[in-house]
């Protein structure tokens, strides 16, 4: 059977689960309903955060699919996969066009001399422009030096929510004939455009491997997702692991599984040019090369990402500490996430004290993720302030410096609110690039330190009022900007413990927000919510009405209690101040100062 490897890559949101969904269903791999964002925070938040492998089979060939993640944060997953596949759908949202993750991704697959099929998705939705979003995709590959070949890309328009494709976008748009009721246009393309994987690979020839992701199993332990490049691999056969630098050690694989539709199937081998998932090497690390040829040379390294944020992960020690956690020890913590580096590698860790841990990550949104999942575990800990990674380097002109991670950030909102992102991104060392108007809504290019976003976010949807999207891509490392003011508000303390009164929070919301409602327990030195002129307050939220058995009129007036501000975990990491401390639980999120009462922090102030 023949054999054909294709990634899907796009930018967040354009529509590529919903593609690959629609592939699945329409060959039979999967029941209706089934989706590939298998993980529950995944399916909640609408979003791809691990890289995933899927199988169909068409027209009596094997179609590896990989739906790869489109938020910057998860760039590193998609790297490696690409290395592993022979072709890329970079799926572009018709309305959007080309984005910051569109250009990251399609950089990388152009470098590795991939010829994508485009594919322009959502051209049912009301603004869609599929002429111009196609001109700006040829744009873009010129832009980012594709050959002449790789140019002259295949597009292909479709409605991937509904399932339908076709070679013409007014089929669609009229309703649509038989022909283009379904995905056989986008298919039929991939059979003709993509070589086959196994081709001229020797199923015969010394095995060669070479792991892209990894997986883990309780009973298995870690598992190497790789793509076979010759021979053929086998339930118990001894192996050679080479590193990139030549350094060899042997294993010895125990299961071998390929994928059929979303599920791992168990085979007795698989051949070059599969997909496969190999048991039984315990060490097995992402680009290492597998072989059963002691002499053959190593393939090529797959780089992964350097991380641009670290923060400490530390043991929760607030009043409230045990609480509601069923993992609290630095033991049980540290355990946690030893595992999490089996399988997450654009994570580092620094495994310095007892009590601290050093984490290092490419964003909030990638470490909020492992906090979630860890909570709902029954984790409980508590985290420091996130900070970016200073290296250090040369400038332009070769002179030793200090290097901070940039973005590049687009930016996509109604014309009214373009004058308080310019003024807030200024501030934060961001600089606008370019400025593009479509009716009433402008597109921004700023670039700037990653400092700068660190808490830009929540303040971004208020400024917009939820009408604005904001994208990145690091850029890398380059020379310090700068000291930047960023918090506005200031801290609002408890100074009592006990719990929170409506009567306490109605005079205290009109100095700021509050983070906290009525009967939420609170103790001294927990922040309960902001202060509107930046200076820091003691407040009692357990104060309650003075009792007198006098009546008098204006002494009873009706409580409102203006909506207060939930925090998550990314709102926490956005709004926390250095010499505070976000507390997690399975139950709560809550900000607490490191130092809990007054007298502690003015001495640490000293």
């Amino acid at each position: 059977m023949e054999i054909r490897n294709i990634a899907i890559i796009a930018h967040v949101d354009h529509g590529k689960t919903a593609l690959t969904d629609a592939i699945l269903k329409q060959t039979g791999a999967s029941p209706e309903g089934t989706t590939m964002d298998t993980n529950v925070i995944e399916r909640e938040r609408g979003i791809t955060i691990y890289a995933k492998n899927a199988a169909v089979e068409y027209k009596g060939t094997k179609i590896n699919i990989v739906d790869t993640p489109g938020h910057a944060d998860f760039g590193s997953e998609v790297e490696r996969v690409l290395r592993s596949i022979d072709c890329v759908l970079l799926v572009v949202d018709a309305q959007e066009g080309p984005m910051p993750q569109t250009r990251f991704v399609l950089k990388k697959s152009l470098e590795l001399g991939l010829k994508p099929i485009v594919v322009l998705n959502k051209i049912d939705k009301p603004a869609a422009n599929p002429a111009r979003c196609e001109e700006q995709v040829l744009e873009l590959f010129l832009e980012l030096g594709a050959s002449d070949e790789q140019s002259d890309f295949p597009v292909v328009y479709a409605i991937g929510r509904d399932g339908r494709a076709s070679l013409k976008p007014d089929d669609l748009m009229m309703g649509g004939t038989q022909e283009n009721m379904d995905l056989t246009p986008l298919l039929d393309l991939i059979l003709e455009k993509v070589p086959a994987a196994n081709a001229s690979a020797s199923a015969d020839a010394p095995l060669l491997l070479q792991p892209f992701n990894l997986a883990y199993d309780n009973f298995m332990g870690r598992l190497a997702v790789g793509r076979i490049y010759k021979g053929t691999v086998r339930p118990n056969q001894t192996v050679w692991i080479k590193k990139p630098d030549g350094t060899t050690r042997t294993g010895r694989t125990t299961k071998i599984f390929t994928f059929k539709g979303l599920e791992r199937v168990e085979a007795l081998e698989a051949s070059a040019g599969d997909i496969a998932l190999i048991a039984g090497l315990p060490d097995i690390y992402i680009g290492e090369t597998i072989t059963t040829d002691e002499s053959a040379a190593p393939l090529p390294a797959i780089a992964v990402d350097e991380p641009t944020i670290a923060l400490n992960f530390l043991v929760n020690n607030s009043p409230f500490a045990g609480k509601e956690g069923k993992y609290v020890t630095s033991r049980q913590i540290r355990e946690r996430l030893t595992k999490e580096l089996e399988v997450n590698v654009g994570l580092k860790i620094d495994f310095g004290t007892a009590e601290s841990f050093r984490v290092s990550g490419r964003g909030e949104l990638h470490i909020a993720v492992l906090l979630e999942n860890m909570r709902r575990e029954g984790y409980e800990l508590q985290i420091s302030q996130p900070q970016v990674i200073i290296r250090e380097g040369t400038d332009p002109e070769g002179h030793p410096a200090k290097l901070e991670p940039f973005e590049e950030v687009i930016i996509d909102t109604p014309s009214e609110f373009q004058g308080a992102i310019i003024e807030k991104l200024g501030l934060r060392a961001f600089v606008l690039q370019n400025l593009t108007q479509h009716g009433n809504s402008v597109r921004l290019t700023l670039v700037g330190p990653t400092r700068g976003l660190l808490g830009y976010k929540n303040m971004f949807i208020i400024d917009t009022k939820g009408e604005g999207i904001l994208s990145s891509r690091v850029l890398g490392f380059k020379p310090y900007a700068g000291e930047i003011k960023k918090r506005q508000v200031g801290s609002m303390i408890s100074m009592a413990t006990g719990k929170s009164l409506g009567y306490a929070l109605w005079y205290l919301q009109d100095r700021g927000q509050l983070y906290i409602k009525p009967a939420t327990e609170v103790y001294e030195g927990m922040v309960i919510g902001n202060t509107a002129k930046g200076e820091e307050m003691m407040a009692n939220p357990t104060k309650g009405k003075n009792q007198s058995n006098v009546r008098s009129s204006g002494m009873d007036e009706a409580l409102t209690l203006v909506p207060t501000i939930d925090l998550t975990i990314e709102r926490g990491m956005e709004i926390m101040s250095d010499d505070e401390y976000l507390e997690i639980t399975p139950k709560s999120v809550r900000l607490r100062k490191q130092y809990l009462t007054e007298n502690d922090r003015a001495k640490a102030r000293r």
